[in-house]
């Protein structure tokens, strides 16, 4: 299943007469998450949970940001296990991503982490997070779960967009809130400013809205070692594609065509094909995500560059601390 957002969720607030008419469904919708968060008694598993979520749909690039943490904790000397429901895999789980497992079965974002880290996929975070504490984990990274209610988080830290911030500020299905901002944050212990590239500023009304919490700074880039020489054709579906388009060009990338899929999308043969067409006709290297790539099978993977990246960040400290405190 892709997922691609309607563009009146990021059009300017109390403008959209379709937001307007949703708006009640929205309030029913929070008042359901809020509801569900004060009456579930959570689990709390034998070791501590760093939760690494948003308030709103679609990708802000936690996945990213959770590959990052894992590092900074490893680095410590830490055992981190990621912990993730498997968005798009079809196993229930708890399992552990292997490098036999296929992205049909426990997702994409999962079996791309698993080349650093132990990940658990698991439909049920409290199985998940049992079945990785026993497997040695001293630590737990969840991936998304901010809205679960199920499993106690020890941290949890808010990840916003820094360019679009929370849309046109209406709860889903109005808008692409899963709940309002202020309630998120109000359950965070910091906030994750994640920026377009290093050179782009928080603005002053996410250092408002972050309040008395860190406020760290957060932007992905790619390893510019990797980008194949000469002009490329560069397609993705991810949360949100011009995001890797911005990083090539940042990279001084020559992208001679850029094709966004919705979030997840499950590429087909002939678009595949039309894509191979198009790269053979301008002379171009075909190039997509990491995530994609592991979406496709070995086969279709022929003459398809994966342009690996990384989140950086600054201002990281105070969050680290926080999160050596429950170590």
């Amino acid at each position: 299943m892709s997922l691609k957002a309607p563009r009146f969720w990021l059009a300017a607030p109390k403008t959209s007469l379709r937001a307007k008419m949703l708006s009640p469904l929205g309030a029913l919708y929070h008042r359901e998450v809020q509801r569900r968060l004060a009456t579930t008694e959570p689990f709390r598993p034998d070791c501590p949970v760093v939760c690494v979520g948003n308030a709103t749909m679609g990708g802000v690039g936690k996945t990213p940001f959770v590959r990052m943490l894992a590092r900074e904790l490893a680095q410590g000397g830490h055992q981190p296990h990621i912990l993730t429901r498997g968005y798009g895999g079809a196993l229930k789980g708890p399992v552990q991503v292997s490098h036999d497992h296929l992205a049909e079965e426990v997702g994409d974002e999962p079996l791309m982490l698993s080349r650093d880290f132990p990940v658990w996929v698991s439909r049920d975070r409290a199985l998940g997070a049992i079945a990785a504490a026993e497997a040695g984990a001293s630590v737990i990274v969840m991936d998304d779960g901010f809205q679960n209610p199920s499993l106690a988080k020890d941290r949890s830290l808010l990840l916003v967009d820094a360019s679009s911030l929370f849309g046109n500020a209406e709860v889903f299905p109005a808008g692409p809130l899963r709940e309002r901002p202020e309630a998120a944050r109000n359950r965070a212990d910091a906030v994750v400013s994640v920026l377009a590239d290093q050179n782009q500023e928080t603005p002053d009304a996410l250092h408002a809205f972050a309040d008395d919490r860190p406020l760290a700074e957060a932007w992905f880039s790619i390893d510019e070692e990797a980008l194949p020489p000469g002009p490329l054709i560069a397609f993705c579906g991810i949360g949100r594609p011009e995001r890797f388009e911005h990083s090539l060009l940042s990279a001084g990338a020559d992208v001679a065509a850029f094709h966004a899929f919705a979030d997840h999308h499950p590429f087909r043969g002939h678009e595949l094909k039309a894509l191979m067409i198009e790269a053979q006709a301008r002379g171009a290297t075909l190039v997509t995500t990491e995530k994609d790539f592991v979406r496709l099978t070995p086969h279709d993977r022929a003459g398809i560059t994966p342009i690996p990246g990384v989140m950086r960040w600054r201002g990281g400290e105070p969050i680290l601390r926080l999160i050596e405190e429950i170590l």
